[in-house]
């Protein structure tokens, strides 16, 4: 038995399988299809971060809830909350991403936060990172 051994999702082999949609939507009422793991991935943190808890009907909690911040006096105990609370999300609806480096920025003469995200994809060589800036 192989230890350590790299796994690959059957559907990156599969070319013309789509895996997800890609984020922004690009036209009315066209969506462009995503192929490989690993922007499937990047486009469901995309949405985890632009969604606020209580938007999917059927389930309620996912969302890192963002926007809620955005009226609020931006400090250090605030932006320790949010990456704390995004951590443990994070763990729990993306159980197959490995969060190497998270942090929050802050911008107060802007009042807006960045948010960037180092990750891996547990057991293959994927890696990626991701920056939201919020205003």
């Amino acid at each position: 038995m192989a230890f350590g051994a790299q796994q690959i999702s059957p559907i990156d082999f599969n070319k013309s399988a789509a895996v997800g949609i890609n984020i922004p939507f690009t036209a009315p009422g066209v969506f462009r299809s995503n192929y490989t793991t690993k922007e499937s991935i990047k486009n469901n943190l995309i949405n985890y971060f632009l969604t606020n808890p209580g938007e999917r009907p059927l389930n309620p909690t996912f969302g890192a809830g963002l926007r809620d911040f955005i009226f609020e006096q931006i400090a250090d105990d605030n932006l320790d909350f949010l990456q704390e609370q995004i951590q443990d999300n994070l763990n729990t609806f993306f159980p197959n991403v490995n969060v190497e480096n998270l942090e929050i920025l802050k911008q107060e003469d802007n009042n807006t936060i960045t948010v960037e995200l180092t990750y891996n994809i547990i057991n293959t060589n994927i890696s990626d990172t991701l920056e939201i800036n919020f205003i």
